[in-house]
């Protein structure tokens, strides 16, 4: 299977994602416990990675599984930069607001790069370079309002917290995925058993945090696996199977591609998420929406276009002795 199918796909299921969780909500607000979500989707991805290395058990040669703790305990890390990155977005929040919040997010593309060169030692030509930054100014273009909406000043008229504390989300987030794709390409083990592991551990957190709201607020509500699935309709649902699959076709991005291909996959499903907003939800569309899908298309072009779509070469000349030779035997005839 091809990696730019799997990107295209994992594009689509992204930009669906945010219209799904918009379509889940009645009169504009949740009546479910949104914490739940992540909770049945790393199930869910859990269930789906053990039946899938089950079939491999069955059908095919035994697949490769280290079971050693030494390094089944690295699939903790993961979890534990996702719960710490949760907290960060919350803490940059109230000192940002959500349109700035947006803006400065775009900085994990940049991060990505810089880490992704740094500790996966994955060498990035300048022209992958440029292309990144240009990716990071595209998104960023399309998210900016005029004005005439809100003021020009807003973007910096936050403390410098919120910037410090954006940054760290950046960080954490691109760390994120590059120890990910560390995990997944530092051996051959089956794809679905290193998968069965990064859940397992992502279930288990996701259940902690579930109890630590319950304790916080004194079980006001019952315990939450009496209230795990109150409020849940059709939409719901699917926005479960949604967050479940877009995580399965990350890990196989990890896997047989790399951190960048996921990070133009997501970029391009927020323009994508944008555009279906105009149809869906009467979003006005912008001229700073339409110069950066444009600055994300030539983003895209140059990082994964061949060099000679990209750049004229000059026709190899021919060598000096092979002129001298055809004019020897230009003047012998």
């Amino acid at each position: 299977m091809q990696w730019y199918f799997i990107a295209a796909l994992l594009t689509i299921l992204t930009s669906s994602q945010g219209i799904l969780t918009t379509l889940s909500q009645t009169n504009g607000r949740y009546k479910y416990d949104y914490a739940t979500i992540p909770f049945l989707a790393e199930v869910f991805k859990l269930l789906a990675s053990s039946f899938f290395l089950w079939r491999e058990m069955q059908f095919q040669s035994p697949p490769r599984m280290t079971t050693e703790w030494k390094a089944v305990r690295l699939y903790v890390v993961p979890s534990i930069i996702y719960l710490v990155h949760n907290n960060v977005q919350f803490a940059t929040l109230t000192y940002v607001d959500p349109s700035t919040y947006q803006i400065m997010g775009n900085l994990k593309i940049v991060t990505t790069g810089i880490l992704f060169r740094v500790f996966l030692k994955r060498k990035l030509s300048n022209l992958h370079w440029l292309a990144i930054i240009l990716l990071a100014v595209g998104t960023t273009t399309s998210q900016v309002k005029g004005c005439g909406e809100a003021s020009c000043q807003s973007l910096f008229s936050a403390p410098i917290q919120g910037y410090l504390l954006g940054i760290l989300s950046a960080c954490l987030s691109a760390l994120a995925g590059v120890y990910t794709e560390y995990l997944m390409k530092r051996n051959n083990d089956s794809l679905y058993w290193q998968n069965v592991q990064l859940y397992t551990f992502g279930a288990i957190f996701n259940m902690a945090r579930l109890l630590w709201d319950d304790f916080r607020w004194g079980y006001e509500s019952g315990p939450w696996w009496r209230r795990l699935l109150d409020g849940y309709t059709f939409t719901t649902w699917m926005v479960v199977l949604n967050l479940g699959s877009t995580g399965l076709l990350v890990s196989w991005l990890m896997k047989f591609a790399d951190n960048i291909v996921k990070v133009y996959s997501t970029s391009m499903a927020m323009l994508l998420t944008m555009v279906l907003s105009v149809y869906l939800f009467n979003f006005q569309p912008t001229v700073q929406l339409f110069l950066g899908i444009i600055i994300c298309m030539i983003s895209l072009h140059m990082y994964f276009a061949p060099v000679h779509m990209l750049v004229d070469l000059p026709a190899t000349s021919k060598s000096a002795s092979s002129t001298l030779k055809e004019v020897i035997i230009a003047n012998q005839e």
